[in-house]
């Protein structure tokens, strides 16, 4: 397996962790981690930890479940992978999978009730020559991917707030009203943004989980995109739900 400089995904999930009264984690034989390799192989998306290899997705890193330094809401538990191959043309990052292989590990451990998610990206690895992303087939697989949603129960629709974050780059803050409409371009119900504020203020205090380096920090620049109204809302992709349904908002940061 060989992973490459500055293709790391992170993830930290915020919140409220209620363990299973079966589970007792003095005892237990398994973690964050241990969990998270175990999931993520069977879904074949980890890479053997073998030199040469090529399957596979990602390639493990770390995870725990330490709180965070002075994060409110609480961070419980957070995960961290580096991507095996440059993301082929016209394919979105494997966002989804990470984030559904960190919420099935902390549903075994527990009942999460999040409050917030803070992720790490890495951009760079996105083919963007001749729109071959954001206006592209990146974009159909995904719009074909919210199948999934179809005639889904109505209520676990949420309200969320999620904020992008470029570090010391302020291209985003030029960018996002663009950003709005194009979002709002695409026939689809699973996410409907209503506006976004530029203002730079937060009721809840994320700071980052890793070092500047990995994120052109120290982060700065974040633009907010809100789902305020009863039709602007997101549905969740599994079992791992927000816990509000007023006002939950979501941390993106994006490194270049």
């Amino acid at each position: 397996m060989s992973t490459r400089p500055n293709s790391t995904m992170f993830a930290a999930l915020h919140g409220e962790l209620v363990p299973h009264p079966w589970r007792d984690p003095a005892v237990a034989s398994s973690d964050a981690y241990s969990l998270f390799v175990a999931r993520s192989s069977a879904m074949g998306w980890l890479a053997e930890a073998a030199e040469g290899a090529s399957n596979g997705v990602w390639g493990m890193n770390d995870a725990g479940q330490e709180p965070g330094s002075g994060s409110q809401p609480s961070r419980i538990a957070w995960f961290q992978v580096s991507l095996t191959e440059p993301v082929p043309a016209g394919r979105p990052l494997p966002v989804q999978a990470f984030l559904a292989c960190a919420g099935s590990v902390v549903a075994r451990i527990g009942t999460p009730r999040l409050q917030a998610v803070q992720v790490l990206l890495p951009v760079q690895d996105l083919d963007t020559s001749a729109g071959a992303y954001l206006g592209g087939s990146a974009v159909m697989t995904l719009l074909q991917d919210s199948g999934w949603f179809a005639d889904s129960d109505p209520r676990a629709r949420t309200r969320v707030r999620v904020t992008l974050d470029s570090g010391q780059d302020p291209s985003i803050h030029s960018a996002a009203p663009e950003m709005l409409q194009w979002i709002r371009q695409f026939e689809q119900d699973v996410f409907s943004c209503d506006s976004f504020s530029l203002a730079d203020e937060d009721d809840m205090d994320l700071p980052p989980a890793v070092i500047d380096e990995l994120c052109s920090g120290p982060l700065a620049t974040r633009p907010r995109f809100a789902a305020p109204s009863p039709s602007g809302r997101l549905m969740p992709w599994d079992g791992c739900r927000l816990s509000s349904p007023t006002r939950v908002p979501s941390t993106e940061s994006a490194h270049r």
